[in-house]
C-alpha cells in the first residue's frame, strides 16, 4: 500500500491527508479544525488583508468603501472584509475611509458590538443611529469617491440591494449619489490577492480534494455493470458532508464509450444523466470541488474501466491524455508569466498547439475566494472581450482548466476529450501546481 501525505498538518488537517492507491481502499479520515479555530485562523488572515487595503483604496482612487449586509441576505464580500461569523442584524454595514495621515479608519455600525467585530473596527457608542454616523464621517473625511458593490459585471461586484442604495443615498445626504462609484476594480483586486499565510492550508485542500476523487473512481465506489454515475455522484455529495466541508458546484460525470455517448452542450462534451450504468471500457470524467475557510478548489480528473484481461489503458487513449499534458505545459510554463495579457497567453497557447496539430480548448479561470473568482481567465472568452484584456497577477490562483480532442484507433478512430482542471499559482517562472497532475488514468478494474 502505497500512502500519498501532504505536510500540511500544522493548522488545517490534524491528520495527514492520506489517500491509497490499493485497490478497493478509501482514503483515510480527515480530521479538520474544529469551527471555533478555523474561524480564529481566518480573523488572522482578516488582519493581513486590511493592512493592504488602504494602498488598494488609494490605487483606485477610493476614498470610502461601503459594504451592506442584509438580515438573511448576506453580502457575498462580508465574511472577506469581517469576522466570518453568523450576521443577523435588520442591516449591518462595513465602512473603510481613507483617513489621509491617520491611515484607513474601520467602522462597523452593526446591531451589537460583538467582540470579534471590535479587533477590527471601530464600533460607535449606542444612542447614533447608523444613518447619523455615516453622515458624519462624510463630513468629516469628505471622500470625492464613494465605492459601492454596484455596476459590476459579477455577482460579488453588484451585490447592494436597491433599498440598500436608497438607504446610502439618504443618510449621505444631497450630492452624495454623484459621489457614489462602482467598487468592482477594487473588489477584484482584494478578492484576487492572495496572502501567503493561504497557501499552505489551500494546499492541503487541493490534497484533500484529489484524495476524496482518487476514491470515488476507484473499485472502492465503482462496481462495473451496476454503479451509476448518480451513485457516484451521491458519494461525493455523502463524502463531503462526512468531512465537514462543502462543496460550491454540483459534482458531475461524464461518460465516452466507444461507439456512444458523444452528446455535447454548450460545446463540451455533456454531463452524463445520473441513470447511465458504468460499464466496462468506459472513460469517465470527474468535475469536483470543495469549499473551505473561504476558499474553493476545483478538480477534474478522468479514470478508465478496465476491460477483462486489461491490466491498462488503451495506448490510444494514454496518447489523449500526453496531448492534454503538452497543453497544460505551454499554458502553463512557456506562455504564463507575471504582467503579461491573459489574452496574449491564450493565444500563443492555441497558436502552439495549432503547430502540432493538436485539437485544444482553454478555458482556465481564477480560484480563492470564490470557485469561479474575480481576476484574469485565461480562455476563449477573454481573448474576445471588448475591454482591454486583463494582465496576469503573480501569486494568484487559477484553475488550469483545459482538453484536447484526439481520435482513438483502438476505438475506430473514435475523437476522445481528455478534460483536466488542476489549481495552481503564479510564480516568476509560470503557473506551478499545488499537487502533482495525473499522470496517467485512474483505474477501475
Amino acid at each position: 500500500m502505497t500512502l500519498l501525505k501532504w505536510a500540511v498538518v500544522p493548522l488545517v488537517l490534524l491528520s495527514a491527508c492520506s489517500s491509497s492507491r490499493k485497490e478497493g481502499a478509501g482514503a483515510e479520515p480527515h480530521r479538520l479544525l474544529p469551527l471555533s479555530q478555523q474561524l480564529a485562523l481566518r480573523q488572522t488572515w482578516l488582519e493581513k488583508r486590511h493592512g493592504m487595503l488602504l494602498e488598494m483604496m488609494r490605487r483606485h482612487g477610493v476614498g470610502m468603501w461601503i459594504i451592506v449586509n442584509e438580515e438573511f441576505h448576506d453580502d457575498p464580500l462580508t465574511q472577506f472584509v469581517a469576522p466570518p461569523l453568523p450576521y443577523a442584524g435588520n442591516r449591518d454595514i462595513f465602512v473603510f475611509v481613507d483617513a489621509g495621515a491617520d491611515g484607513l479608519r474601520r467602522v462597523a455600525l452593526t446591531g451589537y458590538g460583538e467582540e470579534a467585530l471590535q479587533r477590527f473596527f471601530e464600533i460607535p457608542t449606542e444612542g447614533r443611529s447608523p444613518a447619523e454616523f455615516l453622515a458624519e464621517l462624510d463630513a468629516r473625511h469628505q471622500p470625492q469617491r464613494i465605492a459601492l458593490s454596484t455596476g459590476g459585471k459579477r455577482g460579488v461586484t453588484r451585490s447592494l440591494t436597491r433599498d440598500g442604495y436608497l438607504f446610502l443615498k439618504e443618510a449621505l445626504g444631497a450630492g452624495a449619489e454623484a459621489r457614489f462609484v462602482s467598487a468592482e476594480p477594487l473588489i477584484e483586486e482584494y478578492l484576487d490577492t492572495r496572502i501567503p499565510e493561504e497557501w499552505e492550508h489551500y494546499r492541503g485542500m487541493v490534497a484533500l480534494t484529489d484524495a476524496i476523487v482518487k476514491e470515488a473512481l476507484s473499485s472502492a465506489v465503482v462496481v462495473p455493470g451496476r454503479t451509476t454515475v448518480g451513485d457516484v455522484r451521491r458519494w461525493l455529495y455523502d463524502k463531503v458532508g462526512s468531512l465537514g466541508v462543502g462543496t460550491w458546484f454540483q459534482p458531475d460525470l461524464r461518460v465516452q464509450r466507444q461507439g456512444g455517448l458523444g452528446t455535447t452542450s454548450r460545446g463540451f462534451l455533456a454531463v452524463a444523466k445520473e441513470s447511465v450504468v458504468i460499464e466496462r471500457g468506459d472513460l469517465i470524467h470527474v468535475d469536483f470541488g470543495i469549499s473551505h475557510l473561504g476558499l474553493h478548489t476545483d478538480w477534474q480528473k478522468m479514470a478508465y474501466v478496465l476491460r477483462e484481461g486489461e491490466t491498462d489503458a488503451p495506448v490510444g487513449l494514454k496518447n489523449a491524455l500526453a496531448n492534454t499534458h503538452a497543453l497544460q505545459d505551454v499554458l502553463m510554463l512557456k506562455a504564463s508569466r507575471p504582467g503579461r495579457s491573459s489574452a496574449d497567453v491564450f493565444h500563443e497557447t492555441m497558436t502552439e498547439m495549432g503547430a502540432r496539430g493538436i485539437q485544444a480548448d482553454v478555458y482556465s479561470h481564477p480560484l480563492g475566494n470564490q470557485g469561479h473568482a474575480l481576476g484574469a481567465s485565461i480562455d476563449f472568452r477573454s481573448a474576445n472581450r471588448k475591454e482591454a484584456p486583463k494582465p496576469l497577477r503573480e501569486g494568484s490562483y487559477i484553475a488550469i482548466e483545459l482538453s484536447t480532442t484526439t481520435p482513438v484507433p483502438e476505438w475506430g478512430g473514435q475523437k476522445v476529450a481528455v478534460m483536466e482542471e488542476d489549481p495552481a499559482y503564479l510564480t516568476a517562472e509560470g503557473w506551478k501546481f499545488f499537487v502533482p497532475r495525473q499522470e496517467a488514468f485512474y483505474l477501475i478494474r
